[in-house]
């Protein structure tokens, strides 16, 4: 049986791997309902949509905010396979995500472990329960491959 930590890093990692085919740097995403159900899987697509701001996350979180019909996500889990950038950590908070699961940490520009921490400051009006480390291994090789390949 698998683990509930593990249950929807399968999908990001799917949604990573996705991205890289397309040439976006691959980071996949999904939000997941207090329920269980997937309502949004993305990929980052910053490149295709000549959009910096089009992390995984935040398109995962835009897209499960359309599903619901609602701005916020309020008992919702996010799935990503790299530890959120500041940006992304601001619109997770924002979204008011429940439970935050990453696979790779980020020292470079991660914004919840590292850099920012966003979550920790007082200005923040909600941080999300984050468990680190899930799917690791497989999300950091994709990130690995992509730019060994492209240097």
């Amino acid at each position: 049986m698998q683990s509930p930590f593990r249950s929807h890093m399968g999908t990001a990692l799917a949604q990573a791997r996705a991205a890289a085919a397309r040439g976006e740097v691959p980071v996949g995403a999904v939000v997941v309902s207090r329920q269980g159900r997937v309502l949004a899987a993305r990929g980052n697509e910053t490149r295709a949509r000549r959009d910096p701001s089009a992390h995984a996350e935040v398109q995962a979180i835009r897209a499960a905010c359309a599903a619901l019909g609602r701005d916020r996500l309020t008992g919702c889990d996010l799935y990503v396979t790299l530890e959120p950038c500041a940006a992304c950590a601001g619109v997770i908070a924002a979204a008011r995500i429940a439970r935050l699961y990453y696979g790779a940490a980020d020292p470079k520009s991660g914004g919840v472990a590292h850099g920012a921490r966003v979550f920790a400051h007082p200005q923040s009006h909600h941080a999300p329960e984050v468990y680190d480390g899930i799917g690791a291994a497989e999300a950091d090789e994709l990130l690995r491959s992509f730019f060994r390949a492209r240097r």
